[in-house]
């Protein structure tokens, strides 16, 4: 039995080594495009917006809406780059937490009703790419490499 258990945790693991860069990849690329088209649907339409956030007693309203809806159209594109990842991902996920908080709570009844919206499967992916980053697959990681070998052709 342990030997069944090894081989298929050891094969599965060898695959998906294959993939690593794909799945943040995919992640970052079908996310990023949601929320690119959200913020830039959001920066044409800021008065209907602004009153949506009044009606959600989100403060000042006025700054937040623009902020937000910029987080959401600039955070979207460097996610679909890769560039930035993890502080676009951080701030996108901080938003579907506030989104949950001021839009939605009062929907909550369960942990049923609260896993089941979108927004707290966006903030999932959101905190997940916060926190493992963009992959190989990125400018972060190109540039990560190019800042390493520059210090390291310095102190050379």
């Amino acid at each position: 039995m342990r030997w069944l258990i090894g081989f298929l945790l050891g094969w599965t693991e060898r695959v998906a080594r294959r993939f690593d860069g794909l799945a943040p990849l995919i992640a970052r690329l079908v996310v990023g495009d949601v929320f690119l088209l959200s913020g830039w649907g959001k920066l044409h339409h800021l008065p209907e917006v602004t009153q949506n956030f009044i009606g959600w007693g989100i403060p000042f309203p006025q700054i937040l809406t623009p902020f937000v809806s910029g987080v959401e159209f600039f955070g979207g594109a460097f996610l679909m780059l890769g560039l930035l990842t993890r502080v676009s991902a951080a701030a996108l996920a901080i938003t579907m937490l506030v989104a949950i908080r001021s839009a939605l709570w009062d929907q909550v009844d369960s942990l049923e009703t609260l896993l089941g919206f979108e927004e707290t499967a966006y903030f999932a992916l959101f905190f997940w790419l916060a926190v493992a980053g963009a992959g190989r697959l990125s400018l972060d990681h190109g540039l990560r490499r190019w800042a390493g070998s520059g210090a390291a052709a310095q102190s050379s």
